[in-house]
């Protein structure tokens, strides 16, 4: 199993390219099933989570198409799918594939409101929380599905077709605003889909959507208007760029001292972050080229945060915002209010010499002068590169194991800190 070794102490300096966002490249994907007509995404990021989600579509008939580069491009420039979908040859998805990605369950609004019919495994558990799929299930029979738990599968029927309805989300949720935004496109009839997540994955969701034909206004805000149309047709979008992975590696210059230029990143996806990175000591600049990130030689400022569904601080940036407070001159305290087994990251973050204690909902976190590298453990995606994070500024060697979970959602990332000088290498085996 991979491994990635860390020597720490070097300042990061140079440019950063960021990649396509996998949170929104995901369900554009899956966004293909609503269409006989080719679907071509631009700015794809090469991650494990894309491979298995083209597994998933093809194991429902779906032909994707990856442009192969050619001599001279840019090597950190994302991928082109061609995702057709003309032919639909099982509206099954099983739990060994759904398994090994929450994401993939998405499938079951879009076979649903084009053939349906579905059958979808439940996800099952998940490291980070519970995560129920009861507010996606909810919304398909509230646009006239019907919907049975039969051996672990939701088998969800619809022999003539959805209909629109009023949704309301008792709790904003992400993934089931993407199931009723794609249910709702196809729908006879309007939808209005409240308390809906604003998250900008969702609002590039319904920007292709809208490309292929569909009718949504509102998108972005807490109320979303879908007019369903009879079909949506081809169309052509490029994947919005990954405000994560721009926190990430903005957290990681603000750890490390230096400055880099996030190349291709946009601020205005990011406000709360780049705020608060602001707040703990970094100089934060947007240009034309992107976001430059700069620390100069004064300490890092201990800064509260509390984790809250967008416009907030996002709670896929908790892990890496706590590793960078190990090193703030006092004490912070970070609240995560979204996912409630969220601080696995604590222990592992210990091993390095990092001070955090647990009250409840909230680590308090003490800074201390110096962290001290170590063998640690990921135990999911973005507590993986708090790991990494924590690693480039302690002192010696820091081993990362279970580097497959980094994988999942950073495209080259050993290249890209290395190119700005990080000490930093795969280990294979």
């Amino acid at each position: 199993m991979d491994k990635i070794r860390i020597v720490g102490g070097n300042e990061l300096k140079g440019t950063i390219p960021i990649s396509g966002a996998k949170n929104a490249a995901l369900p554009l994907m899956i966004a293909s099933l609503l269409t006989e007509e080719k679907l071509i995404l631009e700015n794809v990021p090469r991650l494990a989570d894309v491979a298995l989600l083209q597994r998933i579509l093809g194991n429902h008939g779906v032909d994707i198409t990856t442009n192969g580069k050619r001599n001279g491009d840019d090597p950190y420039a994302g991928q082109t799918l061609e995702i057709d979908a003309r032919v639909i040859v099982d509206t099954t998805a099983p739990y060994d594939l759904v398994s090994r990605m929450r994401a993939s369950f998405w499938v079951l609004g879009p076979l649903l409101a084009r053939i349906g019919v579905a059958k979808v495994s439940l996800p099952g558990g998940c490291a980070i929380g519970t995560r129920p799929v009861d507010f996606h299930l909810d919304a398909l029979r509230a646009l006239g599905a019907d919907i049975e738990i039969d051996a672990g599968y939701v088998v969800a029927k619809a022999p003539n077709g959805l209909k629109g309805a009023r949704i309301v989300f008792p709790k904003v949720s992400v993934g089931a605003t993407h199931t009723a935004l794609m249910a709702a496109a196809l729908a006879r009839g309007d939808s209005i889909i409240e308390n809906a997540a604003r998250e900008p994955e969702v609002v590039d969701l319904a920007d292709c959507l809208i490309k292929m034909g569909a009718r949504i206004s509102g998108a972005g805000s807490s109320t979303i208007h879908v007019e369903g149309v009879a079909r949506l047709k081809a169309a052509r979008h490029a994947v919005l760029p990954d405000r994560i992975e721009t926190g990430t590696y903005a957290m990681a210059t603000a750890m490390t001292g230096g400055d880099v230029m996030l190349a291709g990143a946009r601020p205005d996806l990011l406000e709360s972050a780049l705020d608060v990175l602001r707040q703990a000591g970094a100089e934060i600049d947007a240009t034309n080229e992107g976001i430059r990130v700069r620390r100069n030689g004064a300490g890092i400022l201990p800064v509260d945060v509390t984790t809250a569904p967008y416009p907030g601080f996002p709670t896929d940036l908790q892990a890496q915002f706590m590793a960078l407070m190990t090193k703030a001159k006092g004490n912070s305290r970070i609240t995560e209010t979204i996912f409630e087994n969220r601080f696995m990251h604590v222990q592992e973050l210990a091993r390095l010499g990092a001070r955090i204690h647990l009250e409840g909902d909230t680590a308090v976190v003490e800074g201390v002068e110096r962290l001290t590298g170590a063998p640690v453990m990921a135990t999911d995606l973005r507590a993986s590169v708090s790991l990494v994070i924590a690693g480039l500024a302690a002192e010696g060697e820091t081993m990362v194991q279970r580097v497959y979970h980094l994988d999942r959602g950073f495209e080259k990332l050993e290249e890209k800190l290395s190119r700005c000088g990080a000490q930093i290498e795969r280990i294979s085996g």
